[in-house]
């Protein structure tokens, strides 16, 4: 496929289940100037052999204190990284890694497009319910997500 290289695709997520459904969004990758973010581990490290990446902290909620300073840390990081990638627009699966983006893209006006996370069949998750509002397209992969986020478009399962 032609690449549109006038358009650059920021791809983010958190690792785990929203990376391993970020992945499979890899025939976009093809047609467009594209990055990818996510938490750094030594998973995630191989990632870089392949595709273009850049990490922020890793960060487990169940640690509330340590979890506050490593988001406010990625918050900072991704504004730098917004600033020396400068995507047209994102798109994420989430979770909390990718909600400081998606705020960021708006404060630029860039385009922002969720991805529901395809394991909510009847409940939102927390950075759907932050990034609903904001999102230019909101997509969920379960037709009964539709009752969750009225003015989201329902996309199939991504898997």
């Amino acid at each position: 496929m032609k690449r549109n290289k006038q358009k650059k695709v920021m791809f983010i997520s958190s690792i785990g289940g929203h990376l391993t459904q970020l992945l499979q969004l890899k025939p976009l990758f093809d047609q467009y100037d594209y990055h990818i973010v996510t938490e750094e581990s030594s998973i995630t490290k191989e990632l870089a052999k392949e595709y273009p990446v850049s990490f922020l902290v890793y960060g487990a909620r169940n640690y509330l204190f340590s979890y506050l300073f490593k988001f406010s840390f990625n918050c900072i990081k991704s504004f730098f990284i917004f600033l020396k990638e400068r995507p047209d627009v994102i798109v994420t699966t989430g979770a909390h890694t990718s909600v400081p983006m998606c705020y960021i893209a708006k404060l630029f006006r860039r385009k922002v497009i969720y991805i529901e996370s395809f394991a909510k069949t009847t409940t939102p998750t927390l950075s759907g319910r932050l990034v609903y509002p904001i999102a230019d397209l909101f997509i969920v992969q379960w037709e009964s997500m539709k009752k969750v986020y009225p003015k989201a478009v329902y996309g199939g399962s991504i898997y």
